[in-house]
């Protein structure tokens, strides 16, 4: 026995320690991956080779390996945390420096718009264009929106709804066809409203009157004014409906109705713009014995609107919000994952950087291939298991105990062979 095999032990034991002690200091790190040291016995070479005889000469700390399981999922009340569930690391940059990785997802904006970290990092992803597509490429620091979304004028408009076919007809005898001033002329009527190319708001009604059997004229007013009039300024019918027989699809309009809706004055007083062209699809229309009642009128067009939020989608898409209810992408998180994550190379600040041992990241979207999810709201907890560091921590100290007990029994045998007379 020499002294040589109880130091080497008491050495990699205190490394075992700090490793421990490091664990246990991190069991509340957001994204923190426990580590684990590595030992591997030691003997002497000879000169004249090894026999099986050998004795070895201690032991050494051959690696401290990080262990990248996933680590539990606790929701928070942030919109900007984020998780990711399964493999993968966001990527951040401070623009001069390489690309770090990490799993602590704890992001904020900052005052230019992008999406940091707590160092200052800017999260890297895909950038999108004016109309929200995803343009992807090359990574680069993701930058959110800070202006409003543009109006956009009603093109489409659709109609469902179901016509009373027991309703009487209702076309006054002499006269004007409808008087839109008195529902004793028409049977119903329903509003939308639509928008001009300013996103200014224009009351769109319509006004269904049943003339005959199995025939509806429509008519339909903006802000009051009709869209459709005879020379002599009477409203006249947009498009008449004909039902089959059995009150189902329309056999007419054949296709959809173009509407040119002129200018008004809104119930501001405000001048609208002429919206021309609107195609009016009452396909979904029907003429059965029950009441009226309308399904489904929507339009495609939109006022303006100024952003009000942001949201991180499972596959990493960033959903801008906009006051007026619309939403489009504005941008998307790229991810990356390595053959040999425990080649990385840990930099603190919860970062790891690449190595040759690691690879070369392979890079993604959430959700492709083998690549995570991203959970919005929520971050990953460190995955220390504190009741097995304990453990871990009492044995290490009862090994650190027997090595310092094997140099105290050197000493005393040294001492007896000093003492021999």
């Amino acid at each position: 026995m020499s002294f040589q095999q109880g130091l080497s032990g008491l050495n990699a034991t205190s490394k075992n320690l700090e490793v421990i002690g490091n664990n246990v200091a991190n069991a509340n790190t957001f994204g923190f991956k426990a580590a684990r040291a590595e030992f591997a016995d030691m003997y002497a070479t000879s000169m004249n080779g090894s026999g099986t005889s050998n004795i070895g000469i201690g032991v050494n700390l051959s690696a401290v390996s990080q262990q990248f399981t996933q680590g539990n999922i606790v929701t928070t009340e942030n919109p900007m945390d984020l998780s990711l569930n399964g493999a993968g690391f966001f990527q951040v940059t401070d623009g001069r420096s390489p690309v770090t990785y990490t799993r602590n997802g704890q992001f904020k904006v900052d005052r230019d718009g992008y999406v940091v970290n707590n160092s200052g990092g800017q999260l890297m992803g895909y950038p999108a264009d004016g109309t929200g597509t995803i343009q992807p490429g090359n990574a680069s620091a993701l930058r959110m929106p800070t202006a409003g979304i543009n109006p956009a004028a009603t093109s489409t408009i659709t109609m469902e709804m179901n016509l009373d076919s027991r309703a009487a007809t209702t076309v006054p005898a002499a006269g004007p066809q409808i008087i839109l001033t008195d529902p004793s002329t028409y049977n119903n009527a329903t509003s939308v409203t639509v928008y001009d190319d300013k996103g200014q708001d224009v009351a769109l009604t319509y006004f269904f009157q049943k003339s005959a059997t199995d025939t509806w004229n429509v008519y339909a007013t903006a802000n009051g004014t009709p869209i459709s009039t005879t020379g002599a300024g009477v409203p006249a019918p947009s498009t008449t409906i004909n039902f089959p027989a059995n009150g189902g699809t329309p056999t007419a309009p054949v296709g959809t109705v173009t509407l040119n809706i002129p200018a008004s004055t809104n119930a501001n007083g405000a001048q609208t713009l002429a919206i021309s062209g609107v195609q009016l699809d009452l396909s979904g229309a029907t003429q059965y014995g029950s009441n009226f009642a309308v399904t489904d009128l929507s339009q495609n067009g939109y006022a303006p609107g100024q952003l009000v939020g942001i949201q991180f989608e499972a596959n990493g898409i960033i959903t801008a919000r906009y006051s007026n209810g619309q939403s489009k992408p504005a941008g998307q998180v790229e991810i990356a994952t390595f053959r040999n994550p425990q080649g990385l190379q840990p930099l603190g600040s919860n970062a790891w950087s690449r190595s040759f041992t690691s690879g070369d990241p392979v890079l993604g979207v959430p959700g492709d291939g083998n690549l995570g999810t991203i959970q919005s709201g929520s971050l990953e907890e460190s995955n220390t298991d504190l009741t097995g560091e304990l453990v871990n921590m009492i044995t290490a100290q009862r090994v650190y105990q027997a090595n310092a007990q094997t140099i105290k029994t050197q000493d005393q045998v040294l001492q007896t062979l000093v003492n021999l007379r």
